[in-house]
């Protein structure tokens, strides 16, 4: 390299280094004049180009097959485009279905209130039974951390493994739970033949893994609560009741409506804890009928019916926002 070579190269440098300075001064600057509202927003903008690119186009993609009809013989796996014909015929009954999509006079063999009735009794069991042993977890005792321990293991059980104990439970032959609940008049002597009674035995086994998560979340929001708020009850002359109705409950509650949002979510979408205890032949749940229709290369009516399951966790999950707002505006 020449002299006259390396001075210009000499200068060039800096003039490149000056520039970037420059650009990356101006960025920086850009930045700094956004608000607080747009510079969050603009931190947010991978996990929304992540969640459109994971959850929102293919559910626009499921929306579409929704809209075709079922092509089972063609060589296309789905048919021609029939708009909402495939809703219209599953909410009216019109569809060619395994199991009815919604019946009142077999709700026990209907894949809706078959959805519902497990949602609504396992929940509700689960959350009395959750605020129960978040109470008592709360209090201090000896042994408290082994107890918590021990309230973690059923939640951490893969639901096959949950499925299948309790399926043996509930085996005929080898299940110890059959005699016992059958002299109550509970359950039949083949609970997993019936329908009412594969329903019951679903329940239970939500109810004994589920119940933890419940806890922990309303354990959470137990420990949240400043004790010196109770402190001040005693002094007053409140009662153990009035504390929990004045102070526990009201500021427990947002914890408890996030734990009802993601158990109810949880439980409309439920699949294989049924398929591995009485199966979905007996206790036919919507998500059952999205896999039956989908395995049978029914495409469009399988989209719709996901798409009905959508909207039913839509519905619900727009009221639990709408009572959490409510909650953190003060009740208002």
């Amino acid at each position: 390299m020449s002299a006259e070579d390396s001075t210009t190269a000499s200068r060039v440098e800096p003039s490149t280094s000056r520039s970037r300075y420059r650009v990356d001064r101006t960025l920086l600057n850009w930045l700094e004049r956004r608000s607080d509202t747009q510079f969050v927003y603009m931190m947010l903008l991978p996990v929304f180009a992540l969640l459109g690119t994971m959850a929102i186009w293919p559910l626009l993609y499921t929306g579409n097959i929704s809209l075709h009809a079922d092509n089972v013989a063609g060589a296309n796996p789905v048919g021609d485009f029939v708009g909402l014909e495939n809703y219209v015929e599953i909410l009216t009954g019109q569809a060619n279905l395994q199991r009815p999509f919604f019946s009142l006079s077999n709700p026990f063999t209907s894949a809706v209130p078959v959805t519902l009735l497990y949602t609504v009794s396992a929940v509700a069991i689960e959350t009395v039974l959750g605020f129960g042993m978040a109470l008592i977890l709360n209090k201090e005792f000896r042994g408290r951390r082994w107890a918590r321990v021990a309230l973690i293991l059923p939640w951490a059980v893969p639901i096959v493994i949950q499925g299948m104990i309790f399926y043996l439970m509930f085996q005929p032959s080898i299940g110890f739970a059959v005699g016992p609940l059958n002299e109550l008049g509970l359950i039949s002597t083949t609970p997993l033949a019936n329908s009412q009674d594969g329903l019951f035995v679903a329940v239970v086994a939500d109810i004994w893994k589920q119940s933890a998560f419940m806890a922990l979340l309303i354990l959470a929001g137990l420990q949240s609560i400043d004790r010196s708020l109770y402190d001040v009850a005693e002094v007053a002359g409140a009662s153990r009741i009035q504390q929990f109705r004045t102070i526990t409950f009201p500021l427990v509650l947002p914890a408890l409506l996030v734990a009802l949002l993601f158990r109810t979510i949880g439980a409309l979408k439920v699949y294989g804890l049924v398929e591995s205890t009485a199966g979905c032949n007996t206790v036919p749940t919507l998500s059952c009928l999205v896999i039956d229709l989908w395995s049978g290369n029914r495409y469009g009516s399988a989209a719709a019916v996901a798409f009905i399951i959508a909207a039913l966790i839509g519905v619900l999950l727009l009221g639990y926002l709408v009572q959490i707002r409510r909650q953190e505006n003060g009740g208002q």
